[in-house]
């Protein structure tokens, strides 16, 4: 999936974020650090605004991040799609229909390993590549795991976004309005 040509997917850490995301053409985002009461208003305004928004089910305050909170989060608050670090939360979305992406620390090639091992036993939809300003990881991943590539993390220059997404990514995850602002096709 492209995401319809759009090459940063606003990582929102508030609600100020999101309504300055809300200013902008962006259709897809990042929901961080939401607390658990939050969740089922917050989704229903970005639906209303017409967003598709995921959810980094980790860093959710007041829910276990397993597979009984995801399944709560699926049925209940209905994100366009999770992210998160645990196999058995990217089970739990996939079996209930949600767009589940695995994140992934590379900090070395053995973490690298362990990482591309689990994607082949949860079969994420998508794949979110920490620091994301090494192109070659990327290409590589991208190559071993045929998944579509998110790298975030330490990007902050356009250049930095155009060769993660020369080097294979979808699209950037990134909470720097600056490049908000820059890739927004309003």
């Amino acid at each position: 999936m492209s995401f319809e040509g759009q090459k940063i997917l606003p990582a929102v850490r508030s609600m100020k974020d999101f309504d300055k995301m809300l200013e902008t053409s962006f259709e897809y985002g990042v929901f961080l650090d939401l607390h658990v009461g939050m969740l089922k208003s917050v989704f229903q305004y970005a639906r209303q605004q017409n967003r598709k928004m995921f959810l980094h089910i980790d860093l959710i305050h007041g829910l276990s991040n397993d597979e009984y909170g995801t399944e709560y989060i699926c049925q209940e608050v209905k994100p366009y799609g999770i992210i998160s670090t645990k196999g058995n939360v990217i089970k739990k979305a996939r079996q209930k229909g949600v767009y589940a992406t695995q994140r992934m620390f590379v900090i070395d090639s053995s973490a690298m390993k362990r990482s591309i091992d689990l994607i082949h036993k949860t079969e994420p939809d998508y794949i979110e590549i920490l620091p994301g300003v090494i192109p070659k990881i990327i290409t590589e991943i991208r190559e071993k795991t045929g998944k579509p590539i998110f790298a975030g993390g330490l990007i902050d220059t356009i250049e930095e976004v155009e060769a993660a997404i020369e080097a294979g990514a979808t699209a950037i995850t990134t909470s720097d309005r600056t490049l908000w602002k820059h890739f927004d096709k309003k």
